[in-house]
């Protein structure tokens, strides 16, 4: 175990992401791409710095110093703080015409500070009270809520609570903007919910380019291709006699260009050439018509030395020209001819076919007729055919359908339940689900809240909060929690206890936990996801143990105590199932809380469930390292305690719920396990990593199945060896195959994880030596899978 002392994250992952941050702006292809990579650049030298300095103290929930845990940071993957304040931004145009009507006697170090300032002010609070009461302004960082919930308690008559919010902040107003941005928003109401915004769409859609390639073919199909037939049919003008072809040997036949200059030839001649211009400005010339010796370019040269005659030209010049006619006749057919007619046509045709980027202008369009901070209503206005009074129509043919590639980018701004979402595809994991469902918790924490104003500004408030990224976090830290915010606690005496509201957040607990696990029966619930679930079922009156996922390499030995309780749910609960017999679940008693709790970091510790965890990993081998280690340690937590499985199940009522379903998802899950080992992997690691996400779903797959009746789990157990062998795998994953069907046929393992007298195994994820799935794929001992 780790001692007592304080722990910082090492600098060798943000050295390590630093480095390809570079290499990715060396090798990033377009402008747009390169400014983000050197953004992440900027980001990770930022953290560097402040690592070396001491100024951040990665692994600290407060790890910039001299700065307050409430204070919203920017945040680099894996958790690193760069040491920058997200509400430390620059002043909007808005703002500075606000600056510049304002009184000279309001003070302030910086224009932040006077305009911070100015709002706390009578003519400042009467201006930001009446934008809270229509409605028109907008929160994208949780400090932009803090100076109106002060002027709201101001009015409500909590004076003291906001002169004590205001101390608060007073430190901070130099730098912070306290204020929220004076615009409109428009949020989803009722149970909708959307991933991206219209504006977030529409930009995505007007990235999309025709390949180069397509580009350069319409291009000759519709500028070029006519183009070249005038310059034919002006030559061909010129010819005395029957027009020049080639025969059987390839000589020239025919009469000779520059014999006769009918009376319009000049003026034909000069068009032409204006036309040729134009198009050569508007439309790179490319492919043959390109080619200095090709028959269009030799036409053209000549074209342009004889304005009235050919004077200008030698007899080789004219020859080829005759070369040139007899060429493209003999192809292609004469100007005018059937044969060259109907090629026209058919390019004609293939030239009309709308392409990928003027149908998303189409969307684009479409789009434009909602908010660009909206979402869109109904999907009808947006998937229907073209029709011919479009105004970013004029390329496409009227009729032309939407292409499914499209429509699925644009359903990404749709509002409607999180069920509808799911089933377009738009919400695609539990992670994603994590990304929209605070909209939902932000309604049913503001429903609490009698006075609308107050509640349209908490539920602002709840979402922006829930958008920023988490630390990376040691010695059993915690995240900085919502009601931590000072302006949040100090929204308190504007709560009341409503019972109605405690109903909606159980039901919308229930109907969210349903669609994950039976939406996404093979992944986890994701950290951010159990905030969620957490923040509803504290709504809801509930103390749900829910824990959360800890990644071996920051892992710090212990758990706290709502892993033992989670871990006693689930004895419970699963006692005699197919999971507890699989996995050798302890008695619930083994879980009684101790009459004397250790502490470690200030923290209740579970120091009995750790110990158990780590006899338990001892199945997992040993050696491999301390990642290694951890992760093995870990994957036993997460058995024990079904990874909140058991815990919303049983505390939600949704045993027989998921019980009709069962069947089906259990099927699902083994299958995408199966699959997903039967992909090849491109290195060692990937393989490692896909082995420990297929034993976790693996798990969630048992959880499902031992809900099932014996029939139905010998069933599935016997197609599952079926469906390994079918894939590929049979031979290598029938340890954990063999495994499963000697359980369910009521048998058990051994103190090793092997069935007595049989070459089943209970299949894990991580190994702290080789992992007996990979002996025949990848050489070597594993670390982390």
């Amino acid at each position: 175990m780790p001692d007592e002392g304080v722990h910082a994250a090492a600098p060798e992952y943000a050295m390590g992401q630093l480095t390809r941050a570079i290499t990715r702006a060396v090798e990033s292809g377009t402008a747009e791409d390169r400014e983000r990579a050197l953004a992440k650049v900027r980001r990770w030298q930022d953290v560097l710095s402040g690592m070396e300095s001491g100024r951040l103290a990665v692994g600290s929930r407060t790890p910039v110093a001299g700065t307050p845990a409430w204070v919203t940071l920017e945040v680099a993957h894996g958790g690193f703080a760069t040491g920058r304040y997200l509400a430390e931004s620059p002043l909007t145009d808005a703002e500075r015409h606000r600056l510049d009507t304002l009184p000279p006697r309001i003070p302030g170090e910086t224009d932040r500070e006077r305009l911070n300032l100015w709002y706390l002010g009578d003519d400042g609070q009467s201006e930001l009270l009446a934008a809270l009461r229509s409605g028109h302004y907008r929160v994208e960082v949780p400090e932009e809520a803090a100076i109106a919930v002060a002027v709201l308690l101001v009015e409500q008559g909590f004076a003291e609570h906001a002169l004590d919010l205001v101390a608060e902040l007073r430190p901070l107003m130099h730098r912070l903007r306290f204020t929220p941005r004076f615009e409109p928003v428009a949020l989803p109401s009722g149970t909708s919910v959307r991933l991206v915004s219209v504006g977030e769409v529409s930009d995505a859609l007007r990235a999309v380019r025709t390949p180069p390639q397509i580009a350069q073919m319409n291009d000759t199909l519709q500028v070029w291709g006519p183009l070249y037939d005038r310059l034919v049919e002006l030559w061909c003008a010129t010819v005395e006699g029957e027009l020049p072809s080639l025969d059987a040997t390839g000589a020239v036949t025919g009469g000779w260009p520059c014999r006769r200059w009918p009376q319009d030839w000049a003026g034909d001649r000069a068009r032409w050439l204006t036309d040729y211009a134009d198009a050569a400005r508007l439309h790179p010339v490319a492919g043959r018509y390109a080619h200095p010796k090709s028959n269009f370019t030799r036409m053209r040269v000549a074209l342009e030395w004889c304005p009235e005659g050919s004077g200008a030209l030698s007899a080789r010049d004219v020859g080829w020209v005759r070369r040139a006619l007899a060429n493209t006749v003999s192809r292609r057919g004469a100007p005018g001819s059937e044969r060259r007619v109907a090629l026209r046509e058919t390019q004609a045709a293939v030239a009309s076919i709308p392409t990928r980027a003027g149908l998303a202008g189409v969307v684009v369009g479409r789009l434009a007729g909602f908010r660009a901070d909206g979402g869109i209503p109904a999907l009808a206005a947006i998937t229907a055919a073209v029709s011919a009074d479009e105004p970013a129509a004029s390329a496409v043919p009227a009729g032309t359908a939407i292409p499914d590639n499209l429509v699925r980018k644009a359903v990404r701004a749709l509002e409607a339940p999180v069920d509808e979402l799911v089933a377009h595809g738009v919400i695609t994991s539990n992670e994603v689900l994590a990304t929209v469902l605070p909209q939902i918790t932000s309604r049913l924490l503001s429903a609490a809240i009698p006075d609308p104003v107050v509640a349209g500004l908490h539920e602002q408030l709840y979402t922006a909060f829930r958008r920023r990224r988490g630390l990376l976090l040691l010695d059993l830290a915690q995240q900085v929690r919502f009601e931590e915010l000072p302006w949040v606690a100090a929204l308190v005496p504007f709560v009341a206890a409503r019972s109605d509201v405690a109903t909606a957040a159980y039901r919308a607990l229930q109907q969210s936990t349903m669609l994950a696990l039976t939406s996404f029966p093979q992944e986890l619930v994701p950290n951010p996801l159990v905030t969620e679930f957490r923040a509803m079922a504290t709504q809801a009156g509930l103390q749900l143990p829910l824990v959360e996922e800890i990644a071996a390499d920051i892992f710090m030995g212990t758990f706290t105590d709502k892993w033992r309780l989670a871990a006693g749910v689930a004895s419970a609960a699963l006692e005699g199932t197919l999971y507890a017999r699989y996995y050798d679940l302890p008695e619930q008693a083994s879980w009684t809380s101790p009459a004397r709790p250790a502490r470690k970091w200030g923290k209740v510790v579970a120091r009995d469930f750790a110990e158990v965890c780590a006899e338990r990993a001892q199945e997992a081998g040993r050696g491999g390292g301390r990642v290694a280690g951890n992760g093995t340690l870990l994957e036993q937590s997460q058995i024990l305690t079904t990874h909140n499985l058991a815990v919303l199940v049983a505390g939600l009522d949704l045993t027989e719920p998921l019980r009709e379903r069962a069947p089906e998802l259990a099927w699902t899950t083994f299958r995408w396990v199966v699959h997903r080992l039967a992909q090849s992997a491109p290195h060692r690691h990937a393989a490692l990593i896909q082995v420990k996400n297929a034993a976790y779903a693996w798990r969630q797959a048992i959880f499902l199945l031992g809900l099932c009746g014996q029939e139905e789990q010998e069933r599935q157990a016997h197609l599952l060896a079926a469906e390994a062998t079918a894939a590929g795998i049979g031979k290598r994953f029938r340890p954990a195959t063999d495994g499963l069907a000697h359980v369910v046929g009521g048998g058990r393992f051994g103190s090793h994880g092997k069935a007595w007298g049989r070459d089943g195994r209970r299949f894990l994820g991580w190994s702290a030596g080789r992992h007996w799935f990979l002996e025949d794929a990848i050489a070597g001992s594993a670390s982390r899978t």
